[in-house]
C-alpha cells in the first residue's frame, strides 16, 4: 500500500499551482488490463493512496451516474494525502443530461410529474423547481467531508451539445452558481457554439463576471471545439479527450472505448505554452487526461508532467 502521506508532483509556474492526473483511477480496463497498479487485489483504499502517490489531483466521474454520498466522499478525504485536489462531475440531472429513475432519490423519484412516470429516462422538466433545487443542494451537501478536508477542486457541469448560447442557457448557468454557492465550478460546453468567433468574446467574459471556470478542451476535429487557453476564474483548467473521430458521438459499450486514443508526446508539447499561458492568469491550473482507457491517461499524465517539468 502506497504511504497516504506521499502526494504525487504539484507544479508552479509563479504563484499558480499546476496539478496533473486523469478522469478516472478505477476504470476497469485499467484495473483489469494493466498493471499499473502493483497489484490485482488492492483494496479501493490503496489503490487511491496509490493514485495520488504519483499524480497531485484527479476527477471523480463516478458521481455523473449517481449523486456521491458523505460516506464516499469522506472515504476519499480520509485516503488522499494534504494537497491532493479532487474534482467532481455533476450528477447528469443537474446539466439537463438524460438520468435513471433509479439513481434518484425515493422522495425525489416520487416527484416525478404524473405524465412522465414509467418513462426510461428523467430530465429537469419533468421535476417541479423545488425537486430540482433539491438535487443541487443534496449533491453539494455530500461534498463538504472534501471542503473541510481541503481536498475539493471544483464540480465540473459537462453541458451536452444541445446546451447552446442563449439567454435561457446562461441563465441556468447563473443558476447554477447561486445553488453551488462558493463551491468552485468548471463550465465545459460539448456545443462548439459558445466559442465562436460571434460568441467567444462574450462567453469568456460571462463566466468571468459569473466566477465559473472555462474548461478548456482538446478533443477530435470532429468535435469542432477549439483548443483554447482562456482562465476566466481563479480555477484553469483543460481536459484532454483524445482524437478519436470515429467514437467521438458513436454509442460505444463503455466511455473508455470511446475516447480510446493515446496522444504522442508531440500532440501534448504545444500545450505546455497553454498551460503556462493559463497560470499567468489564474491561481491554480488543473489538467486532466480523460482518455481512460487502459493506462492510456495515466501514461499521458505523466508525458505531460514531463514536458512541463522540463519546461
Amino acid at each position: 500500500m502506497s504511504d497516504t502521506t506521499r502526494l504525487g508532483p504539484v507544479l508552479h509556474v509563479g504563484e499558480c499551482e499546476i496539478r496533473v492526473g486523469t478522469c478516472s483511477w478505477t476504470d476497469r480496463t485499467l484495473l483489469n488490463d494493466t498493471t499499473w497498479y502493483p497489484k490485482k487485489s488492492m483494496t479501493a483504499a490503496e489503490r487511491l493512496a496509490f493514485y495520488s502517490s504519483h499524480f497531485a489531483l484527479v476527477e471523480a466521474d463516478s458521481t455523473y451516474y449517481r449523486a456521491p454520498t458523505t460516506e464516499l466522499t469522506s472515504g476519499w478525504a480520509e485516503r488522499t494525502p494534504v494537497g491532493f485536489r479532487m474534482n467532481v462531475k455533476a450528477f447528469s440531472l443537474m446539466t439537463g443530461h438524460p438520468t435513471k429513475p433509479e439513481a434518484l432519490w425515493s422522495d425525489i423519484r416520487e416527484a416525478i410529474a404524473p405524465e412522465f412516470v414509467g418513462k426510461k429516462n428523467v430530465y429537469p422538466n419533468h421535476l417541479d423547481e423545488d425537486a430540482v433545487d433539491a438535487v443541487w443542494y443534496r449533491f453539494a451537501d455530500a461534498l463538504q467531508p472534501l471542503r473541510d478536508a481541503n481536498r475539493l477542486g471544483a464540480v465540473l457541469l459537462q453541458y451536452p451539445q444541445w446546451f447552446t448560447p442563449k439567454r435561457e442557457n446562461r441563465d441556468e448557468l447563473a443558476r447554477a452558481r447561486t445553488r453551488l454557492a462558493s463551491i468552485p465550478i468548471a463550465v465545459e460546453f460539448r456545443s462548439p457554439l459558445w466559442l465562436g468567433k460571434d460568441d467567444v468574446d462574450r462567453t469568456l467574459g460571462w463566466l468571468s463576471d459569473h466566477d465559473l471556470s472555462l474548461v478548456n478542451v482538446d478533443g477530435p476535429k470532429v468535435s469542432k471545439l477549439p483548443r483554447t487557453a482562456a482562465a476566466t476564474a481563479d480555477l484553469a483548467v483543460v481536459r484532454f479527450h483524445g482524437r478519436a473521430d470515429a467514437t467521438w458521438k458513436a454509442r460505444t459499450t463503455t466511455a473508455a472505448e470511446r475516447f480510446r486514443y493515446l496522444y504522442d508526446k508531440r500532440e501534448l508539447r504545444p500545450w505546455v505554452g497553454r498551460v503556462e499561458q493559463l497560470a499567468r492568469g489564474a491561481r491554480q491550473v488543473h489538467v486532466l487526461f480523460n482518455n481512460c482507457y487502459q493506462d492510456y491517461g495515466v501514461r499521458n499524465a505523466e508525458d505531460m508532467t514531463e514536458l512541463l517539468l522540463r519546461n
